[in-house]
């Protein structure tokens, strides 16, 4: 049976509720449940309200917003296997061109299939739900957030939604068949994207919800998306240029003297940071006194370099903190529903501060506003973000929102809101937080992301290109990775520096430039009574692997500098349009089918060419330049090539190959690159 109002058409039977309804223009958002439909908003911010033409036809009704028309089809039957009537009701989503986008699944006759497969959990109002859909088998498909793998073109993937260290599921996918569809679903599951369907998985879940959107081209669809999910804010201008980081200073004075080295070099800097193990006890949400004695001078001398600092905060609380019980007798820290009740044993067993209760939330910005933020810090690295497990057992753990495997994948988009929130009532508006994950409007909390713990190899270069693209698409804007990489890199190893130096060019066109790793040998730390402390990593500034390395570096990081201005138009795109920073070549140019293919190049902004090398050895690399009819100007020997065509160029080790838009070169000085560029 139909239903229907001025926005939404709402179809019963068999046991289900299923709604349609405009959700801002060209855009409807589809729920449906067992039970009562729930208007929870998950990823989506406040509705814009649009125009909807909503029309009945005894069993087919119709709803318009814009450019996108769902059609709803209704049927009742009587199914002589079972022996008792049936009801159905499928959608198909058409584009204002009358071409279809997306369909449901039909029921194969005899074969008795269910676009929407509900299989309840005993004693649970939870159920496993399986969506599947009819697709185009050659449409092109990019988004879907962070995985280490270096795919463009996800049709024909297979992909987990779930967090992992160094994965990120922030379920909104773009077709080249010009829709974007945002999986509104914090459970574990699974996302297929076959040739003969695409399916969407929830392991455990009480309402189907998605948001479906279309747009003349990928921009289109990103401003739309971002819309629904929230802008992200402004990029501080300290997140324009080069931040230096390590694992990690131990103490005050060396990091400080680390700052005042890059002064005297006069090499560029904005932002240092304080990594992890700073504090006490994890938990403990404060500076250690022996090793870092005075905060707040410390960032007092840091302002007068115009330096910014960032400091590390975990959702870890040790079982040894001083603050363990007092968030354990308010239900303050997430459950193991089995087993020991600690969900990770680094340094020590501890469990997770629950960032979905509110009060949660609130406890951990008072402690981090009392002992870093009323001190001068206003920047906050927010790690183990998804949160890490010691073991990826979803189904084993509980938060205040539900269990883990229902409503999991929303905890990194808390974990940024806490500080948010906390920062905003503190009166700070420039606001950008370094997490290791996120989720579907993370960036509307000033999320940037960064890719996880990495290995140093050209491999994990590679895989962060596409990595970056589709976090772009996903509406997660501010991007970075550990230069160099993470895991691995010996500080006098040859083939780590040139590792080092091809990684360097990519962050000088990342949209956050940010050196890190825990390079080899490592150094000890102890106490003064000789207690142990968390080692620290080899030197990583960019003076530590030589003379001619640091050559190539700082002219890389003077050439960020000139980018400055591009860059923050970039920003402000961002900002402004939802349009990433970091730009798959189809995001410019969706009408040149090898741009949705080009796994290993982007666009840094609307205008630049960006051509990483990621092979060991390599002096040489082949390019694809989009677009018939652009003309596209290597930046560096001032050559004009024609787009539509792949060409070969040089790539010394010292330079990256980039080619500017139509004679834009983003500030650079064509034919003029310094070393590094």
């Amino acid at each position: 049976m139909f239903t229907t109002d001025e926005s939404a058409i709402t179809w019963t039977g068999g046991g289900e509720t299923l709604r349609v309804e405009a959700w801002g223009r060209n855009s409807l958002r589809v729920r449906a449940s067992l039970t009562a439909v729930s208007d929870e908003p998950w990823a989506l911010a406040e509705r814009r309200d649009a125009p909807a033409q909503v029309r009945v036809d005894g069993d087919t009704a119709t709803i318009r917003s814009g450019g996108i028309i769902a059609t709803l089809r209704a049927s009742r039957f009587f199914d002589a296997q079972a022996g008792y009537s049936r009801e159905q009701c499928r959608i198909e989503f058409r584009n204002a061109d009358g071409e279809r986008l997306l369909s449901e699944l039909p029921s194969g006759g005899a074969l008795k299939l269910q676009a929407r497969s509900w299989r309840p959990m005993l004693g649970s109002n939870s159920s496993r739900l399986t969506v599947g859909f009819e697709a185009d088998p050659d449409e092109h498909l990019v988004g879907m957030g962070l995985y280490q793998q270096d795919v463009i073109d996800l049709k024909g993937s297979t992909l987990e939604l779930a967090h992992r260290n160094s994965q990120a599921s922030v379920p909104f996918v773009v077709s080249s068949r010009g829709y974007g569809l945002l999986w509104n679903n914090p459970a574990v599951g699974r996302a297929t994207f076959a040739k003969n369907r695409t399916e969407f998985v929830a392991e455990a879940t009480q309402q189907l919800d998605y948001w479906i959107t279309v747009g003349e081209n990928p921009a289109a669809i990103a401003r739309s998306y971002a819309d629904a999910t929230g802008h992200p804010p402004m990029m501080p201008e300290y997140g324009l240029g080069f931040w230096q980081c390590k694992l990690r200073y131990s103490n005050q004075e060396q990091l400080l003297e680390v700052a005042r080295e890059y002064r005297r070099r006069g090499i560029p800097i904005d932002v240092i940071v304080a990594d992890f193990f700073h504090w006490p006890k994890m938990g403990d949400y404060r500076f250690e006194d022996e090793f870092w004695p005075d905060p707040a001078a410390m960032v007092r001398e840091l302002d007068e370099l115009g330096i910014a600092l960032m400091v590390s905060v975990w959702p870890q609380v040790s079982i040894e903190s001083e603050n363990y019980e007092y968030f354990r007798e308010r239900n303050l820290l997430a459950r193991s529903d089995r087993g020991l009740d600690v969900q990770m044993s680094f340094e020590g067993p501890s469990a997770f501060l629950d960032v979905t209760n509110p009060e949660g939330r609130a406890a951990l910005w008072e402690l981090c506003q009392k002992n870093y933020h009323d001190l001068g810090v206003k920047m906050f690295w927010l790690d183990e973000a998804e949160p890490e497990l010691g073991r990826y057992d979803f189904d084993a753990y509980r938060y205040h929102r539900g269990s883990l495997l229902e409503v999991g994948n929303v905890y990194p988009r808390d974990f940024s809101q806490a500080f948010w929130d906390g920062q905003q009532a503190a009166g700070q508006n420039d606001i950008v937080n370094l997490v290791r994950c996120a989720w579907a409007g993370s960036q509307r909390y000033g999320a940037l992301v960064w890719s996880g713990d990495i290995g140093s190899t050209f491999s994990d270069l590679r895989a962060q290109i596409t990595a970056g693209v589709h976090m772009g698409v996903a509406g997660i804007p501010w991007f970075t990775t550990d230069i160099g990489g993470f895991h691995g890199g010996d500080v006098s190893d040859p083939a780590f520096h040139e590792l080092l130096i091809r990684w360097f060019q990519f962050g000088a066109f990342s949209p956050v430039m940010r050196l890190h790793g825990d390079r080899s040998p490592s150094e000890p730390v102890t106490a003064a009574d000789g207690s142990r402390r968390l080692a620290s990593g080899a030197a990583n500034e960019v003076w530590s692997y030589g003379a001619e390395v640091l050559d190539v570096l700082t002219g890389l990081i003077e050439m960020r500098e000139q980018l400055r201005e591009y860059t923050r138009d970039a920003m402000r795109a961002a900002h402004e349009t939802g349009s990433p920073v970091m730009r798959g070549l189809f995001h410019e140019f969706p009408e040149d089918s090898e741009a949705w293919q080009v796994a290993d190049q982007y666009l840094f902004g609307p205008d630049l060419l960006v051509c990483p090398v990621v092979e060991a050895g390599a002096r040489r690399r082949r390019v694809y330049l989009p677009g018939r009819g652009t003309s596209w100007t290597d930046v560096r020997s001032g050559d004009v090539h024609d787009g539509g065509a792949w060409i070969e160029v040089d790539a010394p080790l010292d330079r990256i190959p980039v080619f500017g838009r139509e004679g834009r070169s983003g500030g650079l000085p064509v034919g003029a690159t310094p070393a590094g560029g």
